[in-house]
């Protein structure tokens, strides 16, 4: 999940990680579960649609490469595997962990400008990965190169659970890293997710304009 905001203004800084103290969500939060992931409730879905989504989305940038039978063709087997998703996923212990962004639907919805076809000629994507912190923290980071420099994206944001399978993030503004120096822009943002599919090995979300992700826990 990724989310862009027009800029209204543009700070230069030496670059260091921030130290920013977590604060309590405006709605309601989703519990902190103390399990493994083991004994998380919830129907598993058979090991070879999982298998199935990702050999489909495997070597596509992240879906960019794909035709538009391949895309329908990931929506399909995403639709399958829906039918195992549990009752309530937002308040699954499954959720939490880190996940690489494999696949979107939608090229420009993770990563923003600079998943754009322009943006992807001047940024190099390495790495596209969504953290979830328990018990509402959200980051998004993307790790790119530039003309020659590494550079990295990152977004913090607070969740909301909205009801049982939808949920909200607010982000801060963007943070971007190239070499040495750091760069902040834009204002706060938000996204909406519903979590159609999650288990031990990947989870899936669509946007609230229909974009699907598949997530791979890493």
């Amino acid at each position: 999940m990724a989310a862009s905001a027009p800029p209204c203004c543009v700070r230069i800084f030496s670059f260091t990680p921030p130290l920013t103290a977590l604060h309590r969500p405006r709605r309601r939060r989703v519990p902190s579960v103390r399990c493994s992931l083991a004994a998380a409730p919830g129907v598993r879905a058979p090991a070879e649609l999982v298998d199935s989504i990702l050999s489909k989305v495997k070597g596509t940038d992240r879906g960019v490469l794909l035709p538009k039978e391949g895309h329908e063709e990931v929506a399909d087997v995403a639709l399958q595997l829906g039918k195992y998703c549990i009752d309530e996923p937002v308040k699954s212990p499954l959720i939490f962990g880190e996940w690489e962004v494999v696949y979107c639907s939608v090229p420009t919805s993770p990563g923003g400008i600079y998943r754009t076809p322009i943006g992807r000629l001047v940024f190099k994507t390495n790495d596209m990965v969504q953290v979830v912190e328990a018990p509402d923290i959200v980051r998004n980071n993307l790790s790119l190169s530039v003309f020659g420099l590494d550079g990295a994206v990152s977004l913090k944001g607070k969740l909301n659970v909205l009801d049982s399978k939808w949920i909200q993030v607010i982000f801060e503004p963007v943070e971007l890293k190239v070499g040495s120096l750091g760069f902040q822009y834009g204002g706060e943002s938000e996204v909406k997710l519903e979590i159609t599919y999650v288990g031990e090995k990947i989870r899936l979300g669509k946007g609230s304009r229909g974009s699907l992700f598949v997530f791979l826990r890493q």
